[in-house]
């Protein structure tokens, strides 16, 4: 399995926050049998490299595992479910979008974001966005009852977004869902099964963190567990290509991953920061470099780890991420993979003490 098809399966694979084993499934079946591989009650996956010595300086790699959906809250009677968001969604963006269901036997029921009809809407109606406390999903149903006993749909079932992944070789394009943050996932899987030097000075563990959108939970757990001395986040991260202006992007699609300087969660390592971009540089990696007054990553608490760790995110320029439907080049998960094998691969303890 290359790089292309583990990203389709865990795109496709569902696993809001909470809801993380299927894609921790998908992600132990990538990796070869002589890596320590084990999870934790809240379903953060740890994935250990055999490391050549004792008392190496042990690095993280983190990438979260979980997506942005959706949780029913009620069935109402005419056979409709209200639902409230897994991370963040702009509301504006779910109107008629096909999602898909768990239910109480594990079986994924289709449903449609739905809202009332525009033959039904006043003109003041029309000019009023329309937030999730005024949309349901509909499965078909035509009663309360229905729900419960036929679809076997229940409060707290989680919801995902219904979208197939698929790949445009001759743009170098990838179409699909959860990008955020199953790019990151991919990318990390491969740094670890592919390009890590057996004999190089460092003791590597990587972890799927679990519901990172709900607050950074997951890496808050993992992060102690680890006790890392140094950390690298892979993220998937909002492209601004398409409304800014040219001395505004920081995060357009082919032009590389993204190295934050800063964000709402963290201010980056300036010496980690430094290293990485000389290493880029050397290897004639493209990238990218991000000043974010919004948005955080799991960086923000594995910064805080201790006595402080080390670390810095690199980014997948995603559009449309946080939507049914996110648009990426392959090339950049590509550089992405690269960028982050040579930081490591040049990274020893004496550097790492310097930061």
């Amino acid at each position: 399995m290359n790089v292309l098809k583990i990203i389709e399966k865990l795109s496709n694979t569902p696993g809001v926050s909470g809801f993380e084993d299927e894609v921790i499934q998908a992600a132990r079946t990538y990796m070869p049998e002589n890596f320590d591989i084990t999870e934790d009650r809240i379903r953060n996956l740890f994935i250990h490299c055999p490391s050549p010595g004792k008392d190496l300086p042990r690095v993280m790699l983190d990438a979260h595992s979980d997506e942005v959906g959706f949780m029913i809250q009620s069935v109402t009677t005419s056979g409709t479910l209200k639902f409230l968001a897994l991370g963040g969604w702009n509301p504006q963006s779910l109107g008629a979008h096909a999602v898909r269901i768990r239910n109480t036997r594990g079986q994924w029921i289709k449903g449609i974001v739905a809202s009332k009809p525009t033959h039904f809407l006043t003109q003041e109606d029309r000019n009023t966005p329309v937030g999730l406390s005024n949309m349901v999903i509909d499965v078909g149903a035509t009663s309360q009852q229905e729900v419960i006993d036929h679809f076997h749909i229940r409060i707290g079932a989680p919801v995902v977004p219904d979208v197939v992944f698929t790949h445009d070789a001759e743009n170098d394009l990838i179409f699909g869902k959860a990008f955020d943050d199953r790019l990151g996932c991919a990318a990390l899987l491969e740094v670890m099964k592919h390009h890590i030097k057996r004999d190089q000075p460092l003791d590597v563990v990587g972890v799927l963190s679990s519901q990172e959108e709900l607050g950074l939970r997951g890496a808050t757990v993992s992060v102690r567990r680890i006790n890392p001395d140094i950390a690298i986040v892979l993220e998937g991260t909002p492209a601004d290509d398409t409304f800014n202006g040219n001395e505004a992007i920081q995060a357009g699609l082919k032009k590389g991953p993204q190295i934050r300087h800063m964000d709402k969660s963290v201010v980056s390592n300036p010496r980690f920061v430094k290293f990485a971009i000389d290493i880029a540089e050397t290897y004639k990696i493209p990238f990218q470099e991000a000043v974010r007054s919004s948005g955080g990553t799991n960086a923000g608490v594995i910064t805080l780890h201790d006595r402080s760790i080390p670390t810095i995110t690199l980014g997948i320029p995603v559009r449309y991420i946080h939507s049914h439907h996110c648009i990426a080049a392959l090339s950049d998960v590509n550089h992405t993979i690269k960028w982050c094998s040579e930081i490591l691969n040049n990274l020893n303890r004496d550097i790492i003490e310097s930061f």
